[in-house]
Parts: structure tokens; C-alpha cells; sequence
């Protein structure tokens, strides 16, 4: 079907909707729809029959800027698509640049502890948002100030060890901006100890109040095989109970080195795959990210201590040239798989005779970003048929998208 059919169809399917239905738009107001989105909902009074998303509100031109910048200038950028994990953004940027240019077996390994130690604290803070706003959409104020309240310990630290509370530039290809403060680690742990029996009481507060459990189990059920289809990832496809994290799967980095468990939804309030299953897998996830960040923390202060003569800054060349070919890498972000695709090709150059010659660029030729938050949304229509407007808040609430990631 081209452009011009699939638009008169939707003007036919609108116009005929305004007759009999309600056409109602919800958003593009944030935080209430979770970011600038749309959703236009063709209702039967309470009963949604159609939600059709419109996107596209906070395009960052992402993909523009890293066929125009070199991949270390293009760091920044990927802080500012998923801006409530930016650390995981870089780590996986950084992973690609490395691989291709053959310097990723020779990362040091307090780097790379340092770094799965940071992405899985800003895991820890994405989930705890997504969580508090999650509470707060079905109606609990509490459990918000409180995730908030936690989140502010994380992103204290964060500032401390990069100079930034959310868009941190703190990954570099080859190392890190810097070493982690003096006291970083004490200071971490001290964080763990307080935040373990936190959680405790955010279970027994939200997790089993009998109230939201009725607001969410088994509703927005997503089938394990229309997850697969719809290329859902994270903690949507966990929570219909694939035990599918990258972390696991690809083994980058030094997780393969660490114990953790992969949550998966299990049905227990309700149908397999609703939205207290999808709730659940992040709390969950939180528990199984401090076990990741207590092993990290120890292998740091015992066996990969801090030296005088340490330098997190790696020597490389003053320009990044991989060798021309097609790469993709990919990482277990906070809402799934992101991935980086790029196409690096030498530049064609006149020379004064006429001739013409290959240069190599430090500046991809093509970069195309993935981000799980689009197809995590893309399952929206899906969920959405036949549930209550109060329900559709629910469901819109459980898929936690981040739409500087979605639009990109």
C-alpha cells in the first residue's frame, strides 16, 4: 500500500469514526502520556475500539548527527536519545567503536567494571522512575516521592564521578573521562545498604496493594508471539516470560563474569504477559542490578584497586579510522535491545591531476539507531483494542518508552 492509499484510508476511517464514535485525542501532553506523544482513539463511550499513536514530537536528528560528527563528538548525542539511561547509550556506542576498531580486547579491566558499575546504577534510577510514575499513573502518590526520592542518592553519585546528573558523557571509546572519586565505592555500598530494605517497603506499599493489583492484572495481556512479532524487547518481552537479556545472550563486557537472574513474568496475579507481570520484571530487575553492582564494587576495592599510574584515558590515535565495513552492536538497555548499525566507507577524492583516489574518514558513512522503546510503543494498537480509557493509562504506563529514544 503507498503513502497516498494508506492516508485516505485513515481520512476514511476517521471520517466514518466521527459519526458513530467518539474521536478522542489523548496527549501530546507530558507527563501524562509519558513524553509529547499522541494517541487518537476512536471510543465507543468508555471502550476504546482504536488507538492509533502519533510520534514524532522530539525528533533529535540523532542519526543526521552521527553521519556528520566523529564517533567520539558523537557521544553526547547518545545521551539525549533514552536521557533517563544515558550511560547504557554510551556503553553501547562505545562497545561498536571499539570492535571495529579492534581495541576491545585491550580495555582495562577496572574500565570495564567502571562501567557495568555505572550502567547498572542508571538502570537501578530509569527503573525507579518508571515505577514511581507507573504508581502514580494508576493513582498511588507515595511510591513516587519515594522512587524520586532514592533516585536523587543515584544521580548524586552520578554527578559526583562525571560532573552531570543526567546526560553524563562519562563513557569514552578506548576508557572513561575519569577515574571514579576517591571514596566512590564506600560511598556506593553505603547507597546498596540503605536502598535494599527501601525496596522492601516499596513492595509491601505498591507491589501488593490489593488496589493496584486489580488496576493491572490482566490487563494489556501481550501474547509471548505477538511480543516476538511486534520485536518487543526487555522487560515487555520478559514479562510475557522469555528469558531474553543481552547481558546473558551476548555476554559483553564482564557480565558473563557476574551471577544475576533474568526475571521473567510469571502470571502470578493474573494472566501471563499483563501489565503487573511487566510491572514486576523492573522491580525485580532493580534487586538483580544491586547484586551486580555489590559484585562490582568488590572486585574494585580488592582485586582491581585504584594505582597512582592508572589512566582511564586511553592512547589512541588522534583520529578514530576504522576499517571500511557494516557493523552492528547491540546492549541490554533499561527498555531492551539497543542497537547501533554502522557503515563505515573510505571517501572518494579528486586529486589536481584529475585522478581520483580513497581517503579514509573518521565520520561513518551511515549510523542507524534502534531504539526498544519504538517497538515496545509499536505493540500499543495492539493492547489497546477493546480495554477501557482507564485501562489504556494502565497499559500506556507499563510499556515505559522514553520518546527522545522512540523518535530519535
Amino acid at each position: 500500500m503507498d503513502y497516498t492509499q494508506g492516508l485516505k484510508n485513515y481520512n476514511d476511517k476517521i471520517a466514518a469514526a466521527s459519526v458513530e464514535d467518539m474521536v478522542l485525542n489523548m496527549g501530546p501532553q507530558h507527563p501524562s502520556t509519558h513524553g509529547v506523544l499522541r494517541l487518537e482513539l476512536i471510543t465507543d463511550g468508555e471502550i476504546v475500539k482504536e488507538c492509533i499513536p502519533h510520534m514524532g514530537y522530539l525528533h533529535r536528528c540523532f542519526e543526521k548527527h552521527g553521519e556528520r560528527l566523529t564517533y567520539q563528538q558523537t557521544i553526547p548525542f547518545t545521551d539525549r536519545m533514552d536521557y533517563l539511561a544515558s550511560m547504557n547509550n554510551s556503553h553501547a556506542w562505545v562497545m561498536g567503536v571499539e570492535r571495529m576498531l579492534g581495541i576491545d580486547k585491550d580495555i582495562p579491566k577496572r574500565i570495564e567494571y567502571i562501567r557495568v558499575l555505572m550502567c547498572e546504577l542508571n538502570r537501578i534510577a530509569s527503573h525507579l522512575i518508571a515505577v514511581g510514575t507507573y504508581g502514580i499513573d494508576i493513582g498511588a502518590f507515595t511510591p513516587f516521592l519515594w522512587c524520586f526520592r532514592d533516585r536523587e542518592h543515584i544521580m548524586g553519585m552520578m554527578e559526583w564521578a562525571s560532573g552531570s546528573r543526567l546526560l553524563y558523557n562519562y563513557i569514552w571509546v578506548g576508557g572513561l573521562f575519569y577515574d571514579l572519586p576517591v571514596g566512590f565505592e564506600e560511598r556506593c555500598r553505603e547507597f546498596v545498604e540503605y536502598f535494599k530494605p527501601k525496596m522492601v517497603e516499596l513492595n509491601e506499599l505498591l507491589t501488593n496493594n490489593q488496589i493496584f493489583i486489580s488496576r493491572t492484572a490482566n490487563v494489556g495481556v501481550l501474547p509471548l508471539d505477538v511480543a516476538i512479532n511486534y520485536g518487543c524487547s526487555g522487560p515487555i518481552v520478559r514479562g510475557s516470560g522469555l528469558k531474553w537479556d543481552l547481558r546473558r545472550i551476548d555476554g559483553y563486557s564482564v557480565y558473563p563474569e557476574l551471577e544475576f537472574d533474568i526475571p521473567v513474568g510469571k502470571g502470578e496475579m493474573g494472566k501471563l504477559g499483563d501489565c503487573w507481570d511487566r510491572y514486576k520484571v523492573r522491580v525485580d530487575e532493580i534487586d538483580e542490578s544491586l547484586k551486580i553492582v555489590e559484585q562490582c564494587l568488590d572486585r574494585l576495592q580488592k582485586e582491581l584497586k585504584r594505582t597512582p599510574d592508572f589512566d582511564p584515558r586511553a592512547k589512541l590515535p588522534r583520529k578514530l579510522v576504522p576499517k571500511p565495513q557494516d557493523y552492528y552492536v547491540r546492549c541490554e538497555g533499561p527498555r531492551g535491545e539497543l542497537g547501533f548499525y554502522f557503515i563505515h566507507k573510505q571517501n572518494k577524492e579528486q586529486a589536481k591531476d584529475g585522478s581520483t583516489r580513497m581517503m579514509d574518514t573518521e565520520v561513518p558513512f551511515r549510523v542507524k539507531a534502534r531504539g526498544p522503546g519504538f517497538n515496545n510503543l509499536s505493540v500499543l494498537p495492539e493492547l489497546s483494542k477493546g480495554v477501557m480509557i482507564a485501562d489504556l493509562v494502565a497499559i500506556v504506563g507499563s510499556l515505559d518508552f522514553v520518546l527522545g529514544e522512540v523518535d530519535r
